[in-house]
């Protein structure tokens, strides 16, 4: 029923990792929430779902669980539905997570011959005589990266997150998404090994635009928390970069590259559950305190906030991979694994595609330091752009607590890197790949070393140190020849500062709109207040801008509308031609059970057109007729 092996244990500390300042952060939020018993009873149903699922042994208790947490998430999403974007919200998500779970039903009913109890190793034995692995993959894709959040079933993450409350937002986020990927671990690893390569490369191309997509949305978000959903999407791109090269340079028989590539998205996993469960938090903090999460309306808190506005400047670090951080390390890994495919030139689709997610990840990794920029200037620094802003306080010491904890699991992370790549290199060992530790620390743990033939060398205890060191010389110089402070006022170029000629953060990112304004497609409105009716003279003047999700406008109203048009189509048949109505019904049995011989035993080509011939004059003759 249960399996506590190598892998799973890892997830636990995940989990546990990242509820722990959640709970500090939560009690402190709990009185700010008015349907508390819903809050409480399924906030602790979705902890102990996650950890359920992580640890399930077989196919019947992992989908049990899953939709469990599903079903808990879902609710924890509707504890506020003051506004209709709440409910509008949770619907979205409630279809999304159940359009997974399809797929992942689908995958355990073929690989499990109909009886879910048994484990996942016999589960391998059936797949590998299934005609059609390629089709259990894309099965296994559908259902753990629509919880993921890879592109393109993404779109459920910035309505979701910024509608739940802080605390959930900060777990499903930070943790509930590695959740998936854990799934994604476990039946690749355990079920659907060994992989072609076309596999490897497929994932590979899909991180790459989920990276870059998710950068690119979340730099143009003015919703806070919109904003670091989206962020999340980009680093569930990065960790399927890793995890890509992986299993390409397992397919490859390169077997120490595939675990270094395995390593790097493993940790990343762990560096994202941290810096974005504080970042959560942080946002979190926020909203309660200024009732808003418009970016626009913040400004100036790192005064009146300054235990939020330094936990979120550090996962800021962390997130956007500055030296000496987590964040740096892990993408570091990445950024190496990549690189030492340099040799390979046995695919012309991985000479395409690997180049192609270098370049994604280097653009993201610089759109990721903009966004963050962004998001933290406008939102601590300057001068209060609202009057809810100008007297906010800082959270009480539950909320605090919770932020400092998760503040220490980032530094835990990048002080003692080696001692957690060790762990992961036992989970690996323990999934039947060759061990790296030694390889990656062959001096100590002072310096890390790459794996690829001409790779590098980083010292990230070193960096640390050197840059306390540095920071305690300046303090030091300050403080021995007695530095004056002298305070002027900003030269504004001839106009007198004020909130309102301070950067916005629609302005920040105006450059960047305008170069993606295929991706954006925004709609601009701008308002004047006119004086006697004369355009060129106004008092007042408001500029309105809105960004179209292109997957959201063109993938999902698209199939909206097909649906419907099908729907309506269906619907006349039935009702007012009840003599094709049969024929159709007729016609789909047929489609029906040449599906099946198709898809469970071996049918030659020249039986698949004889039948699709019988199919089309059937359809021909029974519903379409002739013409009048």
């Amino acid at each position: 029923m249960f399996l506590f092996d190598t892998l799973s244990l890892a997830f636990v500390a995940l989990i546990i990792l990242g509820t722990l300042p959640n709970f500090f952060y939560t009690a402190g939020y709990l009185p700010h929430i008015e349907r508390k018993s819903h809050f409480l009873l399924h906030y602790f149903t979705f902890i102990a779902s996650m950890l359920s699922v992580v640890v399930s042994a077989n196919a019947l208790v992992f989908l049990f669980f899953w939709e469990i947490m599903s079903l808990s998430s879902w609710q924890l999403i509707l504890t506020e539905t003051k506004e209709k974007s709440t409910l509008d919200a949770a619907k979205f998500y409630f279809f999304m997570t159940h359009f997974g779970f399809l797929f992942l039903l689908l995958f355990f009913l073929i690989v499990t011959n109909g009886d879910l109890e048994i484990n996942f190793t016999q589960m391998q034995g059936i797949a590998h005589l299934f005609s059609y692995p390629t089709m259990l993959f894309f099965f296994l894709l559908l259902g753990f990266l629509s919880k993921a959040g890879a592109v393109p079933l993404h779109v459920w993450l910035p309505y979701a997150h910024p509608a739940a409350p802080s605390p959930v937002s900060a777990l499903m986020s930070g943790v509930m998404l590695k959740v998936a990927m854990y799934g994604l671990f476990r039946f690749l690893f355990d079920v659907l090994y060994p992989w072609p390569l076309e596999w490897g490369t497929f994932i590979l191309i899909i991180g790459s635009l989920t990276s870059l997509v998710g950068i690119l949305y979340a730099m143009g978000e003015r919703d806070i928390k919109a904003l670091l959903a989206n962020s999340s999407i980009e680093n569930i791109g990065i960790i399927l970069i890793a995890f890509a090269m992986g299993m390409i340079f397992d397919t490859l028989k390169l077997p120490y590259l595939s675990s270094f590539a395995f390593i790097a998205a493993l940790f990343h996993i762990f560096n994202h559950m941290g810096f974005k469960s504080l970042l959560f938090m942080g946002a979190g903090s926020i909203l309660h305190q200024t009732h808003t999460k418009n970016i626009e309306k913040f400004g100036g808190l790192i005064s009146s906030m300054p235990v939020t506005a330094f936990t979120f400047l550090f996962a800021a670090m962390s997130i956007t991979a500055l030296p000496p951080t987590n964040g740096f390390l892990s993408e570091w890994m990445i950024f190496q694994s990549m690189l030492s495919s340099s040799h390979i030139t046995s695919d012309i689709s991985l000479k395409l595609a690997i180049p192609f997610a270098i370049f994604a990840l280097a653009m993201t990794s610089g759109l990721a330091i903009a966004t963050f920029v962004k998001a933290f200037g406008i939102t601590f620094l300057g001068l209060h752009r609202s009057t809810n802003a100008k007297h906010a306080t800082e959270v009480n010491f539950l909320m605090k607590s919770g932020m400092i904890l998760s503040a220490l699991y980032i530094a835990s992370l990048m002080l003692f890197a080696p001692f957690y790549l060790h762990l992961f290199d036992d989970v690996f060992v323990s999934l039947g790949r060759v061990s790296v530790y030694a390889k990656l620390f062959p001096d100590g743990i002072w310096h890390m070393h790459s794996l690829g033939v001409h790779g590098g060398i980083v010292s990230p205890l070193l960096l640390f140190g050197s840059l306390v060191l540095v920071t305690a010389l300046l303090l030091f110089a300050y403080r021995v020849f007695d530095v004056k402070e002298r305070l002027y006022h900003t030269w504004g170029c001839g106009y007198k500062t004020a909130p309102n000629t301070q950067y916005t953060a629609t302005g920040f990112s105006g450059v960047m709109r305008r170069f993606f304004n295929w991706l954006y497609q925004p709609e601009e409105h701008i308002s004047k207040a006119t004086l006697a009716g004369h355009e060129t003279k106004f008092s007042d003047a408001s500029y309105t801008l809105r960004i179209k999700p292109l997957f959201e406008v063109s993938l999902y109203e698209g199939t909206k509308k097909v649906t419907n048009i099908v729907s309506y189509w269906v619907y006349r048949l039935g009702h007012f031609e009840k003599t094709r109505y049969p024929a159709m019904i007729f016609n789909l049995l047929l489609f029906v059970l040449f599906s099946y011989r198709v898809f469970v035993h071996e049918v030659s080509w020249q039986t698949i057109m004889i039948e699709s011939t019988m199919m089309i004059i059937s359809i021909k003759i029974l519903i379409i007729g002739e013409k009048k």
